[in-house]
């Protein structure tokens, strides 16, 4: 017997983060994990009930203002504060006691905290200020400077700022930066939704003078956004906003506001953009203008003006926000056979340059960024289109001087030097990667260096791509929330990083940009043309990425945020042409970027008609499930018949009565069997066309953004696992593999992004970062490692396991860190002739595991060296036809199965 076990509550967090300041949420959700501190915990441990305490500050006894008591329930996850309704800029601090299924209480956990910010909007008393002069709407204008200096007097025990742009904002207090977070305030649809920063700025203040500082830049509110060169797509002016809360010891507060008090000026970046790079002339510097001892003539400074602009739509952060996340260091600095000298980072990466320099007054050093070398090896700038990725900086002469950009990043691996003077050396200069800063939570490894290497091409993707929005590439003059990209990936993403809040975020945008009558846009924000929206596979994002995220997180309260847009793009699809249950209308992306597309053509050859068809089905399919977790009756009857209908109308329009498939590609074979469109007889002859269709071009791939994501799983699922690992594994083009092969450290846009020839597919669409076919990594953790979920108990709290051996690996483990804990599945084939293998696991508490062995028999089975029918932990044993199946408690298990492959 295992011993009883300490059991201790730990990592608690707040609407997904740890300690968060800054919050407008009415009802906070609380979560925790449950560990023990013995070596040897016991298997099986649930939660039974919990009890929380929140107070308005560290003693419970003297200011507890909500005590849950104590509640029967095993819901450790997202559980939501149900206290008196809360106050602004207040830290409430919470902890938790949980009792387990033996009825032994685990005691109070640490204490935990969360701040709110600015609930309403008549909390800001701030005014939106901009500078004075003049601009000129269409042209690209210095960054601006906003100063206030103001004096305290008294011993400070707390200062809270609160501040946000329209534009891209850097704040300093006494001539030190704020914080961490670049890019704030980050991109949402502007007009609907703006979100403001929360800063603890206590330990910046000083007793007599102080000042604040405000740089703004035009960033995505007002410069130039996609391949059309149309700029203020949110607004021509750029702002600022800003309220600081200073409170004494004595109880008093003083309050500090952008108002017209502010003085404004330009600095030194003459130029900022985020497709063409940042200009930064050091000799117009204007040294300590963020601090109280500067002295603004009036030349240097003007009176800030009062910018009517309304405050309804200010909402808290709600991402996880943008920061330096790694750095490195070239591995290498050359010259092309052009003369050029150039730094290779060694990693295609996102972010920008930060180098050192000893130069004379005026001079100009200047750095290009590309993704890749040509075929002779010289620097390539071809794949950018319009987007210039050039940073500019002009030496101020007062010694070693030193520079990163600002508002603006660059999507590269390699990086032109022009004018730098001296030697170019690598402690100069050094890369710093940029992305939303969201927490590690997945791991994958196996036997194959080349799929280790594409599992970091696809981390290293998502890493670039996910800059506060989804976008579909980082380097060219594109940047944007594509919904298909987005869509495509999200489960793969959800494994590698906690996204929760990234795409809580993201959707929130989406369903503030959805048309009233359902219709999604391409990209979101949206920044493109009104008639560029609702294509078929992209718009289901609004159905796909809220049941994702349930899915993952178990998060109802955003499905049922986002229900009605889900129920606007189904009804949407509905309402297109004159049959209600097929979608053969309108404009489409197809199969985009498939392989099997017509000369000339971007679309793969699977019918438009087909495809918009099927995801219809997907989509209606998946309301219905998010209708019967929110307990809505009667619609999840009218979207089941609904699927019902149109899956019954896709194959009396696309399968014959003998039950061939009117689309013989790999993409819509893939597409019938993975949204369940087919059954019966015309099930096994779509299957054997999808693997005769892949056996005719020698295991490779035909498919594009559509078909991609859902090939192998298909495969694997119908009883071709061999086939499907053959596809997997295959180097040659096209594959996924074949990049890897190529030198790629990310995800490429097209299968031949570079052909072996070393030229390339084209200019005009050849990202070497762009993470949709990425989308394989969710096969390799849901099937090759085999950890997966189920909506009925989402977010991991019933675990499907089921690790599959295969052809081609002699091991595979992946671990995940749930919302529960950690996750563990590892196999490893121990004897290939006899085909013995090992599977290591591990559930955290208060979760059940569904555990598949295919192939294996109970009476041959062993755990821990011992029969199957000895180990304690495992509640139920099945024999199946085609292997075993078990019922786990938490608890780590080691079985060994002597079955054949």
């Amino acid at each position: 017997m295992f011993p009883i076990q300490d059991l201790i509550v730990a990592q608690l967090t707040c609407e997904y983060r740890v300690n968060p300041v800054g919050i407008d949420v009415a009802k906070p959700r609380l979560s925790w994990k449950l560990t023990s501190s013995s070596p040897t915990p016991r298997r099986g441990v649930k939660q039974t009930a919990y009890q929380i305490q929140v107070a308005a500050s560290g003693d419970f006894s003297d200011s507890l203002i909500w005590d849950s008591g104590k509640v029967a329930s095993d819901q450790s996850v997202l559980v939501s504060y149900e206290g008196p309704a809360l106050e602004a800029r207040t830290r409430y601090v919470y902890r938790v006691q949980v009792w387990n299924d033996q009825g032994k209480a685990s005691g109070w956990s640490e204490t935990a905290y969360w701040e709110t910010g600015l609930l309403t909007t008549a909390e800001w008393k701030a005014s939106w200020i901009t500078t004075a002069q003049l601009r000129n709407p269409e042209v690209e204008e210095p960054a601006d400077l906003f100063r206030k200096a103001f004096e305290i007097n008294g011993q400070v025990t707390k200062a809270t700022v609160y501040a946000t742009a329209l534009g891209l904002y850097e704040l300093t207090l006494n001539g030190s930066r704020v914080g961490e977070d670049l890019f704030s305030p980050g991109w949402t649809s502007y007009t609907k939704r703006l979100q403001y920063q929360t800063y603890d700025v206590t330990t910046h203040l000083q007793n007599g003078g102080n000042a604040l500082g405000m740089m703004v830049a035009d960033g995505w509110y007002k410069g130039n956004m996609g391949w059309k060169d149309r700029r203020n797509l949110f607004g021509s002016e750029r702002a600022a906003l800003l309220q600081l809360h200073i409170t004494f010891e004595d109880g008093s507060e003083q309050v500090v506001i952008s108002d017209d008090s502010w003085t404004t000026s330009e600095g030194a970046i003459q130029l900022s953009e985020i497709y063409h790079g940042e200009t930064y002339d050091a000799r117009l510097e204007k040294q300590g203008w963020d601090t109280f001892s500067y002295s603004a003539t009036a030349t240097d400074w003007i009176a800030a003006a009062i910018y009517d602009h309304p405050k309804e739509q200010l909402i808290a952060q709600e991402n996880e926000p943008a920061r330096i996340v790694e750095q490195l260091k070239p591995i290498a600095i050359f010259q092309t056979p052009s003369g050029e000298t150039v730094l290779d980072m060694g990693q295609n990466m996102v972010g920008w340059i930060r180098f050192s320099v000893t130069g004379e007054a005026g001079q100009t050093i200047t750095l290009q960024h590309a993704e890749v070398l040509d075929k002779e090896g010289n620097f390539y700038i071809g794949n950018l289109r319009k987007a210039k990725q050039t940073n500019v900086y002009i030496c101020k002469g007062e010694g070693e001087e030193s520079y990163a950009p600002r508002f603006t990043f660059q999507g590269f691996r390699y990086v032109k030097v022009v004018g730098y003077p001296g030697d170019v050396l690598p402690e100069h200069f050094t890369g710093c990667v940029i992305t939303t800063d969201l927490a590690t939570t997945g791991q994958f490894e196996c036997s194959n260096p080349l799929v280790n290497q594409l599992q970091r091409n696809i981390v290293w993707g998502q890493i670039g791509n996910f800059l506060d929005v989804p976008t579909d590439c980082p380097q060219r003059d594109e940047r944007l929330g594509w919904t298909g990209d987005a869509q495509a990936f999200i489960r793969t993403s959800a494994f590698n990083r906690n996204v929760a809040p990234f795409f809580t975020k993201w959707v929130r945008d989406l369903k503030a940009d959805q048309a009233p009558d359902g219709a999604v846009p391409f990209v979101i924000p949206d920044v493109l043309p009104d008639d560029l929206h609702s294509s078929s596979a992209w718009g289901d994002a609004a159905v796909i990425c809220p049941w994702t995220i349930y899915l993952c997180y178990g998060d109802k309260r955003l499905l049922e945020e986002q229900y009605d847009s889900m129920k606007g793009w189904v009804e949407y699809q509905r309402n297109q042409g004159d049959n209600p249950y097929l979608w053969n209308t309108g404009f489409h992306f197809g199969d985009w970027l498939g392989l099997d597309a017509k000369e000339g053509s971007y679309k793969g050859s699977t019918p438009e008609d087909l495809i918009a068809t099927a995801f219809y089905a997907y989509s209606s399919k998946l309301l219905a499930q998010a209708a019967e977790v929110l307990g809505k009756a009667d619609d999840a009857a009218s979207y089941r018949s609904l699927f019902t209908k149109v899956k019954e109308h896709f194959r009396n329009e696309f399968i014959t009565p003998s039950g061939r498939l009117c689309a013989s590609t790999q993409t819509g074979t893939v597409l019938a069997l993975m949204f369940e469109l087919v059954e019966g007889e015309q099930k096994a002859r779509v299957i054997q066309t999808l693997v005769k269709l892949v056996e005719d071009q020698e295991y490779h791939l035909t498919t594009g953004f559509v078909g991609t994501p859902y090939l192998c799983h298909v495969l694997s699922e119908n009883g071709h696992h061999d086939v499907a690992l053959k596809l997997a594994l295959q180097e040659s083009f096209p594959s996924w593999l074949y990049p890897v092969t190529q030198g790629a450290t990310t995800i490429w846009e097209h299968w031949d992004g570079v052909k072996a020839d070393g030229s390339f597919w084209s200019d005009d669409m050849n990202s070497f970062n762009h993470y949709a076919y990425g989308a394989i990594g969710d096969w390799l953790y849901q099937v090759v490692a085999g950890i997966d979920t189920d909506h009925q108990e989402a977010g991991y709290k019933l675990i499907k396991l089921r690790p599959r051996i295969g052809e081609g690996f002699e091991y595979a483990k992946a671990t995940l860190d749930s919302m529960y804990g950690e996750i563990y599945s590892g196999w490893e084939l121990n004897d290939s002739h006899s085909g013995q293998w090992t599977a290591n696991l591990s559930i955290p508490a208060n979760t059940t595991a569904e555990l598949f062995l295919p192939n294996a028999k109970l009476e041959s089975l062993l755990e821990g060296g011992l029969p199957i029918f000895e180990a304690e932990g495992i509640y139920a044993r099945k024999q199946t036809f085609n292997g075993v199946t078990l019922t786990l408690g938490s608890g780590s298990y080691q079985f060994t199965t002597s079955a054949a492959k």
